[in-house]
């Protein structure tokens, strides 16, 4: 196994599917949507990263990209994230929810003008095409999201 092979594997993170309970492996970056390996259904992508792998987790993606910029101290990130997690399962397929740690990726916070957390940022084709600072319910955010995803 090459060394990125190695640092690839390493990275990965495992989802049950919700459909048939298998679970599968996923890359943090890859082209294309994960599928389950045995029912063929879209699962959620969910993953972290910060400055050293940000442009190849966020920017090289064929999908678009939810990110969260947050730090694990702050209330209203850590009631917003399972609102994030739950949208990432009910858009899988069609969306990628990448978790960035504000207070550990100081130069992605900085390159977005990051003054609030929880910040979102919609980026598609490594463009931000829409920005949300600031917790905001359920609804208000399945709104925001249907706007600004690309048919």
């Amino acid at each position: 196994m090459t060394t990125e092979a190695k640092d690839s594997a390493a990275q990965a993170t495992v989802v049950t599917c919700e459909n048939c309970g298998k679970k599968n492996r996923l890359p943090v970056a890859a082209g294309g949507a994960p599928r389950c390996g045995n029912c063929h259904r879209p699962l959620p992508w969910v993953v972290d990263a910060g400055d050293d792998t940000f442009a190849q987790v966020v920017e090289q993606a064929s999908l678009p990209v939810l990110v969260d910029l947050w730090a694990p101290w702050c209330g209203p990130c850590r009631m917003v994230s399972p609102v994030l997690q739950h949208l990432a399962g009910e858009l899988a397929g069609k969306l990628k929810l990448v978790k960035v740690n504000a207070d550990e990726a100081p130069q992605t916070s900085a390159r977005f003008e990051v003054q609030a957390i929880p910040t979102l940022l919609l980026i598609h084709r490594g463009e931000v095409v829409a920005r949300q600072v600031g917790a905001a319910p359920a609804p208000a955010l399945r709104s925001w999201l249907a706007e600004a995803l690309p048919p």
